[in-house]
């Protein structure tokens, strides 16, 4: 099924990428969104384009879906390995969290296992002619629903 509108969303502690794109005209908007600045964000989409009678389809990248989520440096401390698994244990809590957020706005959403390449602004800018400085978590967002 074709939907009308999607939204990608590259999870984080802090503020999470969030990605819009309207598929007739093929904007793409860009954001960075705390966890309940993306819910109210939710909450408005759904009712605007359910009042619109458009569909919305949300993409998630789900890090938690990785085979390993063991991240070490190889020549770092306990401590430093210790802070980073944290950081990717908070980060895998927080898309679980979006994930039943979609369940309770009844949104249709796809989990999506993260891909190891990241792309850079200039290739960012050449595929979707975005002009404005984006971030990392702004790109993987966008590169989740652009096609």
């Amino acid at each position: 099924m074709k939907f009308d509108n999607y939204i990608g969303i590259d999870p984080d502690v802090t503020k999470s990428g969030v990605a819009f794109l309207e598929t007739k005209s093929k904007k793409l908007e860009l954001a960075n969104l705390s966890f309940f600045q993306l819910f109210d964000y939710l909450k408005f989409v759904k009712q605007k384009y359910n009042f619109l009678n458009e569909s919305v389809f949300i993409k998630i990248e789900c890090g938690f879906l990785n085979k390993s989520n063991w991240h070490k440096v190889n020549n770092g401390s306990s401590a430093l390995n210790s802070q980073i698994g944290q950081r990717t244990g908070a980060n895998h809590e927080v898309a679980k969290k979006i994930v039943e957020m979609c369940q309770y706005l009844e949104f249709d959403y796809l989990e999506v296992k993260p891909t190891k390449s990241k792309v850079t602004h200039e290739y960012f800018k050449k595929l979707t002619g975005i002009l404005t400085k984006t971030n990392q978590e702004q790109r993987d967002a966008g590169m989740l629903i652009w096609f």
